[in-house]
C-alpha cells in the first residue's frame, strides 16, 4: 500500500477494525485500518486476529512518520492500548466524534464489498482472497 508523504510535525490518526469470515463463520479475519484524519488517506491495514498481534500489525503496517509523530484516537479495545504509544493513544467513545471518518470509511467499505457483509452469500473461500479484496478498494479510491 502507498501512502503519500508526509511531514515530521502535527499528524492525527483515527484506527478502528472491522471482523468479516473466509469460508465459515468460525473463521473471523479482523480487518485493521488507520485513517490520516486530515487526508483521510488509509494509511495502515493489517488483517488478522482481534489480539495484540492485530494491534500491532496495525502498527507495524504504519509508515515510520505515523509511528514517530502521530496521535492515534481509537475505541477502548485493550489490544490498543498495549501496543500504541501511551503519549500517543487517546482511546474516545464515538459520542466523542473523534473516530467518525473511519466508522464511516469501515460502513461504506462493508456496503461497497460484498464479502464482507456478514450476513451475505458472496464470501471468501481464501484467505488471499479476502486479504486482496479491500486492498483492491482501497486502491480504486
Amino acid at each position: 500500500m502507498k501512502v503519500s508523504e508526509k511531514p515530521r510535525g502535527k499528524l492525527t490518526i483515527e484506527c478502528d477494525e472491522a471482523w468479516s469470515f473466509v469460508a465459515s463463520k468460525n473463521n473471523k479475519q479482523w480487518i485493521w485500518l488507520a485513517l490520516d484524519k486530515k487526508t483521510r488517506e488509509i494509511v495502515g491495514l493489517y488483517i488478522g486476529d482481534r489480539s495484540e498481534d492485530g494491534a500491532r500489525g496495525l502498527w507495524n503496517s504504519l509508515p515510520p512518520v505515523y509511528r514517530q509523530c502521530a496521535v492515534c484516537y481509537t475505541d477502548f479495545w485493550t489490544a490498543y492500548e498495549k501496543i500504541l504509544p501511551h503519549q500517543r493513544h487517546k482511546a474516545l467513545g464515538k459520542e466523542s466524534g473523534k473516530t467518525n471518518y473511519i466508522e464511516r470509511f469501515n460502513n461504506t467499505m462493508c456496503q461497497r464489498i460484498s464479502r464482507l457483509v456478514r450476513k451475505t452469500l458472496s464470501f471468501s473461500k481464501k484467505l488471499d482472497n479476502h486479504i486482496g479484496a479491500p486492498q483492491v478498494f482501497y486502491s480504486s479510491l
